[in-house]
């Protein structure tokens, strides 16, 4: 059978060759056109366009005939949020003695207020270099060493140690070099705020996309009002923290070299910063969408299988010049809603259910910090242990056909061979995580299920493009995160060709399918991060 006869189902005679059929790029473009649509407003979390979409989503899937997911019959999951916008002063000023340097806001530093209170404020608080702030006991690393930092304000480095193999992932980015880490880390050690120095390579994106995904409303689940705890949280980029640097006579890359060893002590800067920020707080609403296929077999119908992809994205923003602006995240993640509405679509079209139960789960306010997915894991409909892999869709491949299916920490879980099956059926390869530095693990919302102790999936479309050369898909990759990652132009482009998010679409069907009608469960690798998690989910729901 030739490769395009595989993947077109040409020759398929098996219910689940038919069901994938039903999968399309038309299928898929509708979804996508209809929520990257203006008039849903950017879909931002209790908008009238998330109220549009969390609608459009729940009598899609009742259309579907499946089941609703949550109590009461019901196909949304309530998720209460504090929203803050915080209004940073024009100038941010740094002082030591007699000489300040004063930073511009939104061209050097972008704060947010890390309290939901109408007002939040640090004075005259000390500066001190925390290198990556990290506490990593496995790999005999602390960058405290126990200074009292309590009332401070942290300047740390947006990555993780990465020059040797052997130390922490290597050039494959842990969660310990994500920015959510160290705010996290800063808080644990009493400072009052942090700041983390911009560069494209730790972060993996510009510095527009921090301008973009901080200013405006950020929030926080309302069941958890402290937040971090942390008043301030700022980035700021490369240059502005070589002038706070040389401010208090210190040379940033020198202390960066000095960041790089174990022996690294926190430097106190000398350099004293006050901030106000002003803040309007809500309280609202908003909600994960979920239906269910009810599993057929009497043994097995109790787990569950779970499909997860973000429907919301920013809603409207206004630009530095003033321009208030859609963002309608297309890409991401309508892309991803159309994949599991066509996969939801599918399995209905199985003549009988897999073994197991699916669910088929929109969560929201992924881009507020992961928070519908947080959510859910806290306040599941059935005990965690129950929910026995995760498969989260987040982005698409819109440039055509690959030959690979990328994953996103390949060799955490027994998934991967669920997926290389699935694979050999469209005569397709599964690699690793192409992008490894950008930590992508760490950055949807497979990570809150990974964290519950479910075992996760994150596929990411492939990077070799048939009749492409090698690295064309990357660079088509970059240069969409350099243009459109967060940004007002990530729109519906006609020109798209979708068959590569067809390919994917159906890989993931069979994927979910093979995990629901297998004798095991699957299960993380030994060793792996978060297998200890599920161990605890287990024993907690006896």
């Amino acid at each position: 059978m030739t490769r395009a006869a595989r993947r077109d189902g040409a020759s398929g005679t098996n219910p689940a060759q038919r069901a994938e059929q039903v999968v399309t790029a038309s299928v898929l473009a509708a979804p996508i056109r209809f929520l990257a649509d203006d008039a849903l407003e950017g879909r931002g979390p209790g908008t009238r366009g998330d109220v549009l979409t969390r609608l459009y989503l729940a009598s899609t899937l009742a259309l579907l005939g499946l089941e609703p997911a949550f109590p009461g019959g019901a196909y949304e999951q309530p998720v209460a949020l504090l929203g803050v916008v915080t209004h940073a002063p024009r100038r941010w000023s740094f002082r030591t003695g007699s000489r300040s340097a004063a930073l511009e806001d939104g061209t050097d530093f972008v704060a947010s207020s890390g309290v939901a209170a109408p007002r939040a404020e640090v004075r005259d608080a000390e500066l001190v270099f925390a290198g990556y702030g990290i506490q990593a006991p496995e790999y005999d690393w602390d960058d405290f060493k126990g200074a009292d930092l309590r009332g401070k304000i942290l300047l740390l480095l947006n990555d993780d140690p990465d020059w040797d193999p052997a130390l922490f992932g290597g050039t494959r980015r842990l969660y310990y070099g994500r920015w959510t880490y160290k705010l996290e880390s800063a808080a644990r050690q009493g400072a009052v705020g942090a700041i983390i120095v911009h560069t494209p390579r730790s972060a993996g994106y510009p510095w527009q996309t921090v301008r973009t995904s901080w200013t405006g409303e950020n929030s926080r689940l309302a069941e958890t009002p402290e937040g971090r705890g942390l008043v301030v949280e700022a980035w700021i980029t490369d240059a502005a923290a070589r002038s706070v640097t040389a401010l208090a006579g210190r040379d940033l890359d020198q202390m960066v070299a000095a960041a790089r060893s174990r022996d690294f002590v926190p430097v106190p800067l000398g350099v004293t910063t006050s901030l106000a920020l002003e803040n309007d707080v809500r309280r609202y609403a908003t909600a994960n969408v979920g239906a269910v296929l009810r599993g057929s077999d009497p043994q097995l119908a109790d787990e569950i299988v779970v499909y997860s992809a973000h429907h919301d994205h920013f809603g409207i923003k206004t630009s530095p010049d003033g321009k208030r602006e859609i963002y309608n995240g297309a890409l991401d993640n309508a892309a991803g809603v159309a994949q599991l509405l066509a996969i939801a679509r599918a399995f209905a079209a199985l003549p009988a259910p897999p073994r197991r139960s699916i669910l088929f789960l929109a969560v929201a306010a992924e881009e507020q910090g992961l928070l519908g997915s947080e959510y859910f894991v806290k306040h599941a409909p059935v005990p965690v242990s129950r929910l026995v892999a995760n498969l989260n869709v987040d982005g698409g491949n819109v440039f055509g056909r690959t030959t690979d299916i990328g994953v996103v920490g390949l060799g955490k879980s027994s998934l991967d061979e669920h997926l290389a099956v699935a694979a050999a059926l469209q005569d397709r390869t599964v690699a690793d995580d192409p992008f490894p530095d950008r930590g992508m693990f760490y950055r949807s919302d497979q990570l809150n299920f990974a964290r519950a102790g479910v075992p996760a999936l994150f596929p990411r479309p492939g990077v070799l493009y048939a009749g492409k050369p090698a690295e064309w898909g990357r660079d088509k990759v970059d240069a969409w995160v350099e243009r459109n990652y967060h940004q007002a132009s990530d729109d519906w482009d006609p020109s798209w060709d979708l068959n590569g998010m067809v390919d994917d679409a159906r890989l993931l069907f069979q994927t979910g399918l093979s995990v629901a009608d297998a004798d095991r469960a699957p299960s993380w690798r030994p060793g792996d991060e978060f297998a200890p998690a599920r161990g605890a989910a287990k024993v907690e729901s006896r």
